[in-house]
């Protein structure tokens, strides 16, 4: 378990699908993400249970209640949607609606960031958001990513479509630069 000022991220629970259900239902979320809305809380839990249950794949929840509102991970060499080295990793994220806009995602982040470079010897970290997703890209740079290339065309096997990826970077050494700024 990790925590900030205002989060908590900790391993999912199979408890955590009807809130996990409740903000990854909306159109709003997954979709810009490049995952289908869920569609039922039954969909949502076999989630938790397959895809959200391995090493550095965290529920975002709020200190005050603890309930699921979102995630952050580290896909990890190989298991990264990017052709990356064995020490480095992908930083994924996406929050529930009603939550946009409160700097929560670059929060968690940030701490992810930190256990990534700190605790787990990563030497970069990299993420990508696809074209339209200005939310996302505005975390990005809040935490210090650079952009360092675009893939147009790229197939998303999770909604069977092609889209443009802007893919941001950042190594430790940027990132103890920019935390000390």
């Amino acid at each position: 378990m990790l925590s900030t000022e205002r989060l908590i991220l900790r391993p999912w629970q199979a408890s955590d699908a009807p809130s996990l259900y409740q903000y990854a239902s909306d159109e709003r979320v997954g979709p810009i993400a490049g995952w289908a809305a869920h569609t039922s809380i039954a969909q949502s839990l076999e989630i938790i249970e397959t895809v959200f249950s391995t090493p550095e794949v965290y529920a975002v929840a709020l200190q005050a209640d603890n309930i699921a509102i979102g995630l952050v991970g580290l896909l990890t060499g190989k298991d990264s949607n990017f052709d990356i080295a064995d020490d480095e990793a992908e930083i994924a994220y996406w929050i529930g609606v009603p939550f946009w806009g409160q700097g929560l995602i670059p929060e968690a982040v940030k701490e992810l960031m930190r256990h990534a470079f700190e605790k787990l010897n990563v030497s970069t970290l990299w993420c990508g958001y696809f074209a339209g997703n200005e939310q996302s890209f505005k975390a990005q740079i809040k935490c210090g990513f650079k952009h360092h290339h675009t893939e147009k065309n790229k197939f998303n096997k999770f909604l069977n479509d092609y889209r443009t990826e802007h893919i941001s970077r950042i190594t430790k050494d940027e990132w103890q630069a920019f935390s000390n700024i």
